[in-house]
């Protein structure tokens, strides 16, 4: 069985793939812009300007990340108090509370999945842009677990519509999202736009063309 790095790739024999129709096409190299003869739309070899997208994305999610943890995410108004939560105290409300297991996947889901999601796409840039040839096609494995568990990130978000909805009793008691819901929700799109930009093939690239 050959091994990964051993197969040529397509951009190694001058094959480009059209990211809209799937169309896979031969491109002249003196040719700087190229369209698809199927659906007319613009042929890249990578997608462009790839890590720098992907590095503006992702700082500005790292930025958003903190107010996202600080501030209240949740206000639960009655007739007698006001309670407001942030992802953490809602957590430890929930595990002091009985809930054990919905505080265990409240915690995995709105702190540790975004904290692995940009600290492992740090990781892929870093590797991509120093052109490391160290285990591809686990980074590339990483990269596609990146992109199965984004769509669990907007845990909280679920829950808090999931309590205003539930809430019906509006003279006794109402359940609101407080301004960390925004810088949340603001670090899950931004995370799961900037694993969409990056592109994996880049991993890959090093080999061809003899990094390392």
């Amino acid at each position: 069985m050959s091994r990964p790095h051993a197969i040529p790739s397509a951009a190694a024999i001058g094959l480009h793939t059209c990211h809209a129709c799937g169309l896979v096409l031969r491109v002249p190299p003196q040719l700087r812009q190229a369209r698809c003869p199927r659906c007319h739309a613009g042929v890249h070899l990578r997608k462009p300007d790839s890590i720098t997208r992907t590095w503006a994305l992702l700082i500005a999610a790292a930025i958003l990340f903190i107010p996202a943890n600080l501030l209240t995410i949740m206000e639960t108004h009655s007739l007698n108090s006001t309670q407001r939560d942030t992802i953490l105290s809602g957590v430890v409300s929930l595990w002091n509370g009985g809930s054990w297991p919905l505080a265990m996947l409240v915690f995995f889901a709105s702190i540790v999945v975004p904290m692995v999601k940009l600290i492992s796409l740090t990781f892929l840039l870093l590797s991509v842009q120093r052109g490391s040839t160290w285990r591809p096609l686990e980074r590339a494995r990483l990269y596609r677990l990146l992109e199965f568990i984004g769509r669990w990130s907007m845990l909280d978000i679920y829950v808090i519509t999931l309590l205003s909805a539930l809430v019906q009793l509006q003279s006794f008691a109402s359940v609101s999202a407080g301004p960390g819901s925004i810088a949340f929700g603001a670090v899950v799109v931004l995370t799961m736009l900037a694993a969409m930009t990056f592109d994996p093939r880049l991993i890959w690239d090093a080999l061809d063309q003899g990094h390392g």
